[in-house]
């Protein structure tokens, strides 16, 4: 399944609902499931509304998703209360497919722009990273979706994107080992991790960070791409497109550390909890840092990765007064 978060405009407001993408547009979950079982109530308990509630209620929930798919008719079919439960892509608008996230790790992961990043210090790559898979917690309230703007923070004149491979956790666990780990995975998305180069390079100077020069935005989206959907997530096709010319190109399979491991490495002692996400760190040649070139305000980013589809955001200074 392609699972979303939309927002549509209702009789009692602008409403965000949770959605299935399908070839006709999207499915609500919610609607789709209350009009399966004939209950409102029983519907929110197997299906929220919310990406949150749908991973919290784990593959019994996503079991109940599917099943309301398959069954529900062709054409624009009501719901008892006349609410709609498939619309056009046309009539919604895509959210981050999750708003809420409990956290957003995001790691290390490609050896070529790991060194690149230190060459640009000055700086040897350290054996370290070769042990274990390292990771930051970043600004997981501040996402925003595929062709929502991306403002220009104040503070920075050096604004970049970073082409990442993102999974979200669907299940709780604890000491988990990395043959265990995939289980664990809800399934995947596409992550633009938006960094302020200038302060983070000073900030890092000091030995702690990265901060404020990653946490006042990213993007994640369109959607997430279910884990039975996407049979081998390390042979991926990654693409950058800044005002559709090509900037970058690279593949998962160069990763050295997997989401197996580094799922393994963070529930070490402690835990994780659907609604977390994970990030792969940006693929080779995945950034301006490492090619030298800088998106301008006005410019439009797309991230495209195979399977899952295209993540785009405009980047925009806002007026200040």
């Amino acid at each position: 399944m392609k699972l979303c978060t939309f927002e549509v405009a209702t009789h009692v407001g602008r409403q965000r609902r949770l959605g299935a993408v399908v070839e006709d547009g999207v499915i609500d979950l919610n609607f789709a499931t209350a009009r399966e079982h004939r209950s409102y109530s029983l519907a929110d308990a197997l299906v929220p509304s919310t990406m949150r509630g749908l991973l919290d209620g784990g593959a019994r929930a996503m079991h109940f998703a599917q099943e309301a798919i398959a069954r529900l008719p062709p054409g624009n079919c009501k719901g008892e209360r006349d609410e709609t439960i498939r619309y056009r892509m046309e009539e919604i608008r895509l959210l981050t497919p999750l708003p809420d996230p409990r956290s957003l790790r995001d790691f290390f992961a490609f050896e070529q722009h790991v060194k690149v990043g230190f060459e640009r210090r000055g700086e040897l790559m350290p054996q370290e990273w070769y042990e274990i898979p390292v990771y930051y917690q970043t600004g997981h309230h501040n996402l925003l979706g595929s062709d929502q703007d991306a403002l220009w923070p104040s503070f920075t004149e050096k604004f970049d994107y970073e082409l990442e491979l993102a999974a979200i956790i669907g299940k709780q666990g604890r000491n988990i080992h990395a043959s265990e780990a995939r289980e664990y995975i809800a399934g995947y998305t596409i992550l633009n991790d938006f960094s302020a180069r200038d302060i983070q390079r000073r900030e890092m100077k000091v030995r702690l960070g990265p901060a404020k020069g990653k946490h006042w935005s990213s993007a994640l989206g369109p959607w997430m791409v279910t884990r039975d959907e996407i049979a081998d997530p390390y042979a991926l096709q990654m693409t950058a497109r800044v005002n559709g010319e090509q900037w970058s190109s690279g593949n998962s399979r160069d990763m050295h550390w997997s989401f197996e491991q580094m799922i393994e490495f963070v529930s070490q002692d402690d835990t994780i909890y659907p609604g977390d996400i994970i990030g792969s760190g940006t693929v080779g040649t995945g950034c301006g840092l490492e090619l030298n070139r800088w998106v301008q305000p006005g410019d439009i980013i797309e991230l495209e990765i195979e399977k899952i589809g295209v993540l785009r955001n405009r980047v925009v200074r806002p007026q200040r007064s």
